[in-house]
């Protein structure tokens, strides 16, 4: 289990105010640091700190999915010994944003997201090559938005 991660009052409100509402502007990190009243530097740094903490997983805009491009989530049956390994092979691609473990048979899911479903497609026949093991694709049938944001300030 990961260390705790010491969340200052910057911190807080950065991870609070923009959790949600990613502003899509040319310069967004410093839109982001005008609102907390430091520089862009000191946003791009604090979010890279966080991220090499394991704080953060990802930092920019959700598209609603398929309005642009495609995606899928995938599961995958891995041996225990192997789950280290093959995540890290998964994180590897830039169409991953992220993965992580289930306890469950299907232990690892992702989420691949690519300009076309022959790119998604082709994502997940080269990790089964390259695994050898099975990739089960769950495409989206239908589509509901869950809001994941949580408050970090309290008082």
């Amino acid at each position: 289990m990961a260390a705790p991660v010491a969340l200052d009052s910057i911190d807080r409100r950065l991870l609070d105010e923009f959790q949600q509402g990613f502003p899509l502007v040319p310069r967004p990190y410093a839109h982001m640091a005008e609102a907390l009243g430091v520089d862009e530097d000191e946003v791009l740094d604090r979010l890279a700190r966080l991220k090499q903490a394991g704080a953060v997983s990802r930092v920019g805009g959700v598209i609603r999915p398929h309005s642009v491009g495609c995606s899928t989530l995938a599961a995958m049956a891995v041996p225990a010994d192997w789950l280290e390994r093959v995540a890290e092979l998964v994180s590897g691609y830039p169409e991953v944003n992220h993965n992580y473990q289930r306890d469950h048979r299907l232990n690892l899911w992702f989420v691949v997201t690519a300009a076309g479903a022959d790119d998604v497609c082709a994502v997940l026949d080269d990790i089964r090559r390259r695994t050898g093991l099975e990739v089960l694709d769950l495409p989206m049938l239908e589509d509901f938005h869950i809001d994941l944001g949580f408050g970090l300030s309290w008082g």
